[in-house]
């Protein structure tokens, strides 16, 4: 599989996600108390991802 999410512990004992596309890491989450709370930021992406606008912020607004 070219992507994936991957839950594991950070050095402070926290849960995080972070999101792989041919092995490199697109993006990672905050930390999580909970493997569950993990487990519930995978699902929020996966549900509300797909209809996320884009928003570019590289040009100064007026």
């Amino acid at each position: 599989m070219a992507h994936k999410f991957e839950i594991y512990k950070d050095k402070a004992g926290e849960y995080r996600v972070r999101f792989k596309y041919n092995s490199e890491v697109m993006f990672a989450t905050e930390g999580y108390s909970s493997k569950a709370s993990a487990q519930n930021a995978i699902d929020s992406i996966k549900k509300n991802g797909p209809g996320a606008p884009v928003e570019d912020n590289t040009t100064p607004q007026a």
